[in-house]
């Protein structure tokens, strides 16, 4: 009896972990139908990003699909820059675990739009992708 009672816990975690693989899963398949179509999709735990033509669009990812989304067009935005736990990053960051990572867009109206990463040197690449984006349209409409 004291042997099967041990186990108990054992068992309970077995079973969340399967639950949370699950979930996990079920979230990623639904990132996956929204990003159809995008030139530029990312997926993480705190918020999924895609670009579609000069619009950029983020959200909270759930199993239902992404929830909160909001939209920008990139020709309304005037700066680009990375910030660590609300401040920005200098060149050449070394980033510990935990620290909150954001790639902040700033409009031409001055609000400031903030998209969560996991990873820095994801949003490293999304700020450089962006900015090449960003000064493509610039060049064009000149």
């Amino acid at each position: 009896m004291e042997h099967a009672l041990t186990w108990f816990p054992l068992l309970g975690t077995f079973i969340w972990l399967a639950w949370a693989g699950w979930n996990e899963y079920q979230k990623v398949q639904t990132y996956e139908a929204w990003a159809t179509g995008a030139e530029r999709s990312k997926y993480d735990i705190r918020a999924v990003l895609a670009q579609r033509g000069t619009t950029l669009t983020w959200g909270k990812p759930t199993r239902q699909g992404p929830i909160d989304l909001t939209s920008v067009a990139l020709e309304n935005i005037d700066t680009i820059t990375l910030h660590i736990n609300g401040a920005p990053a200098p060149a050449n960051t070394f980033v510990k675990r935990g620290q909150r990572i954001e790639l902040a867009l700033i409009d031409r109206q001055g609000t400031t739009h903030r998209v969560p990463f996991i990873e820095f040197p994801m949003a490293q690449q999304w700020k450089k992708a962006l900015q090449e984006s960003l000064q493509a349209l610039k060049s064009a409409s000149s």
